[in-house]
């Protein structure tokens, strides 16, 4: 008999694991200057982000579904269109996500693994077109 593979969600330490990810990713937000651009689409307070992506995360990796129990489907696309999102927003939240996954405690496959999900989840995100380069 083989034990069950572990979920996504175990691997990244469950509950605390992703709570520790979310709170890395908008400690960057909140203080990198690779990240003003994204930071200013986000409220003054970043408490309520960081519990709508900790409880997405939650179950977009496998654990509880505690923000499908509280909002509904998540719909991303439609939740973010309010927010003007074009590749240098997309690049900025990546940016961070990048750095909260390098610090994390996880397997190297899955990070890997997650770094593709997050930038085709955050490219989805885009609904501005880029700005010209001067």
């Amino acid at each position: 008999m083989t034990a069950p593979s572990s979920s996504h969600y175990d691997l990244l330490g469950g509950d605390a694991g992703i709570r520790a990810l979310v709170d890395r990713f908008y400690d960057l937000m909140d203080t990198a200057p690779e990240a003003a651009g994204i930071r200013a689409l986000h409220a003054a307070s970043l408490k309520v982000s960081r519990e709508k992506l900790h409880k997405f995360l939650c179950g977009w990796t496998g654990g509880p579904q505690l923000y499908v129990e509280q909002y509904g489907h998540p719909r991303l696309r439609m939740r973010h269109f309010p927010f003007p999102i074009a590749s240098r927003e997309r690049d900025e939240w990546l940016w961070c996500m990048d750095r909260a996954l390098a610090a994390h405690d996880a397997p190297e496959e899955l990070k890997a693994f997650l770094r593709q999900r997050f930038a085709d989840l955050a490219d989805h995100m885009r609904n501005q077109p880029d700005s010209p380069v001067p």
